[in-house]
């Protein structure tokens, strides 16, 4: 049985309570930690977990009683609370993103090679039956190779979303939509295809005057042999439509699922080859269901991890990348020009304080609220 401590019982911790609940025979929610103690009596209420609450997380560090760590605060906190729970021999799951740098990441990453503890970073969405259909059609070779990907993370959030308090600011939310909500779609297009060589990309603020951060940024990545992806991330589209789509060699396939492969008539127009298209979807439909899905899913991945010595799917190198994407993305924005992968740590983009002296802050946060009315939330 694995004690759990959560740090942070804000809207996102839900996910990660309702998770630990589902294997009561595995974990045991035993301590809640909130800088709003009242916060963390409410949920500990709500869920009648009757755990211990504490409004640091210093308070219970070294507890010896405490297996895994999970990490639900603001993201300009996560690596000083991850590194200090590694440190004390914690095994430790830490909300997306991983950290506001990635300087940070890497002292995350040597921590928990120090401690030998599990580390894992969120990104539940890898949890998801297409996604993970979508991966293992892409590694099996029957598509050919990635000629064009298409990254739409596309999410609204109202002008109010931005006033609670961390919220808008570089400082304390890292940045704005590219980190925070296309940081799950960014994560597969990373562990779908890797690094890219360059990035060139476009940051704007369109809809949100209370808000440092970008609301929408456009980027281009170019891979080996000619391959490109372009990602948009935004909190400015109606209807958060959104989709990972990949043109490859012999077809189109993507999340949410379709697939269309063509031939070549004699004239090089293009001809539908229904026999491959079906071939594909059959595939795709014989594949195995997950057993346990998002936030779930990933919990039962790290504890089977610790049970078992076996790996996480989502470690702090994969998280890593994820960031660099994005840093990539930010640095490219404000320098306008492309940026050459890997960023070196003599790169002022590399620190969070570099990036603090470097980026445009597109305007003046003008509201800081402790809470807002609606604790509703969509991941």
């Amino acid at each position: 049985m694995l004690n759990v401590a959560i740090i942070g019982t804000g809207n996102i911790s839900k996910f990660h309570i309702e998770a630990c609940l589902d294997f009561p025979q595995r974990c045991s929610i035993t301590h809640l930690v909130d800088i709003f103690p009242d916060t963390a009596q409410k949920v500990n209420k709500e869920y009648n977990l009757g755990a211990k609450v504490c409004s640091s997380y210093k308070e219970i560090v070294d507890d010896p009683g405490i297996d895994l760590v999970s990490v639900c605060t603001p993201p300009y906190t996560h690596a000083e609370i991850a590194i200090d729970f590694l440190n004390a021999g914690k095994n430790v799951i830490v909300e997306k993103p991983m950290a506001a740098s990635l300087e940070e990441c890497d002292a995350m990453i040597s921590a928990a090679k120090k401690s030998g503890k599990v580390f894992s970073v969120i990104a539940q969405n890898r949890f998801r039956d297409p996604i993970m259909n979508l991966k293992t059609i892409l590694d099996s070779g029957k598509v050919g190779r990635v000629v064009h990907a298409q990254v739409d993370s596309h999410w609204w959030r109202g002008h109010s979303y931005y006033d609670l308090w961390w919220r808008g600011l570089w400082e304390k939310e890292g940045g704005g939509c590219t980190l925070n909500h296309a940081v799950h779609h960014i994560d597969m297009l990373g562990w779908m295809l890797g690094m890219p060589r360059a990035v060139s990309a476009m940051i704007s603020n369109a809809s949100h005057d209370n808000s440092e951060v970008e609301d929408i940024s456009i980027a281009i990545m170019q891979y080996d042999k000619g391959t490109l992806a372009q990602v948009t991330s935004s909190v400015i589209h109606h209807g958060e439509e959104q989709q990972i789509i990949f043109q490859c060699e012999k077809a189109r396939i993507s999340a949410p699922w379709k697939v269309y492969a063509s031939v070549e008539k004699t004239n090089g127009f293009p001809e539908e080859n229904q026999q491959l298209a079906k071939e594909l979807n059959d595939y795709y439909e014989a594949l195995p269901k997950l057993g346990h899905i998002t936030h779930k899913g990933q919990f039962d991945n790290v504890m089977t991890s610790i049970e078992t010595g076996s790996d996480v799917l989502i470690d702090g190198e994969s998280g890593r990348l994820t960031i660099e994407l994005i840093t990539a993305i930010y640095k490219a924005g404000t320098e306008h020009r492309m940026v050459s992968l890997p960023i070196k740590k003599d790169d002022p983009f590399y620190t969070a304080q570099g990036i603090l002296e470097n980026v445009p802050y597109f305007y003046e946060k003008s509201t800081s609220l402790e809470r807002l009315g609606d604790d509703s939330i969509t991941v």
